[in-house]
């Protein structure tokens, strides 16, 4: 004899419960083939997959999400993509952009990237993104040394990226208006080199971590690196933004596999 169906809070009881098996059972993988926009203040570069052909574009004070979105499409459609990953110059909470960026155009507070690109997307600020591909296990601070000066700190492989750039630092000068752009600019390369020294061990002993990691274009224009610091590289901005669709929460997590196979590479 058949059983009769559940009713009323039998059934929504066991709705729900059905609910949290599959939801236990279903862990999705992360997409095969993600499109990573990494948007700087100078260029916007952007790759599909893991070995995909590198490629930019000019972005700049005026570049509005919407126009970012068009020249994009240039290089790719939807069907070369399963989702998104994008680093932002600014302010990512929980996922979303907080704050309008200060070398770009207006528009990315609230700005639909899911219905503009078809696909999931993640966003998270640019200089998580290029430190999740610099990670080496352990504490580690990163500095992008760009336009600005972007930071993030990761404390045994949890995300938290970081606003330093914009707190006072001295002479009535921001950090990021002595070590950014700007500051090298109005300082030249020897005066700027010393400066950027000089606050890597500031912060290095300030946030107790056990090395820095100096990414972002103007990186490369030091000759000699500070105590505990090493080069980063741009590219490792485009494996980050891999390598966050394997991680989760707020603030992200990193998948243990990456900590484990940086904590045997540090031995």
């Amino acid at each position: 004899m058949a059983k009769p169906p559940d009713t009323g809070d039998n059934y929504a009881m066991a709705a729900k419960k059905k609910a949290r098996r599959s939801t236990v059972r279903r862990k999705e993988k992360a997409p095969r083939r993600i499109l990573v926009l990494d948007v700087g203040g100078s260029h916007v570069k952007l790759r599909v997959g893991e070995h995909g052909n590198p490629q930019k574009f000019v972005s700049g004070p005026k570049m509005t999400p919407g126009a970012m979105v068009k020249r994009v499409r240039k290089f790719v459609t939807p069907a070369d993509f399963d989702a998104v990953s994008i680093g932002y110059q600014g302010l990512v909470v929980r996922g979303r952009i907080a704050a309008e960026p200060f070398n770009l155009g207006a528009g990315w507070v609230g700005f639909d990237f899911e219905a503009a690109l078809g696909k999931p997307v993640r966003v998270i600020n640019d200089a998580a993104m290029q430190a999740v591909g610099s990670y080496a296990g352990g504490r580690m601070l990163f500095l992008g040394l760009g336009t600005g000066m972007g930071a993030t700190l990761v404390l045994d492989g949890i995300v938290e990226p970081m606003e330093f750039g914009h707190l006072p630092y001295k002479h009535g000068r921001t950090y990021e208006q002595h070590v950014g752009q700007r500051g090298l600019d109005r300082l030249g390369k020897k005066r700027w080199r010393k400066e950027v020294a000089a606050v890597v061990e500031r912060l290095r002993y300030a946030l107790e971590v056990e090395y820095v990691v100096l990414g972002g274009g103007n990186a490369r224009l030091l000759n000699e690196l500070p105590k505990k610091a090493r080069q980063g590289a741009n590219s490792n901005a485009l494996k980050g933004g891999r390598i966050i669709w394997e991680g989760s929460g707020s603030p992200l997590v990193l998948n243990p596999k990456y900590r484990k196979r940086a904590a045997a590479r540090r031995k």
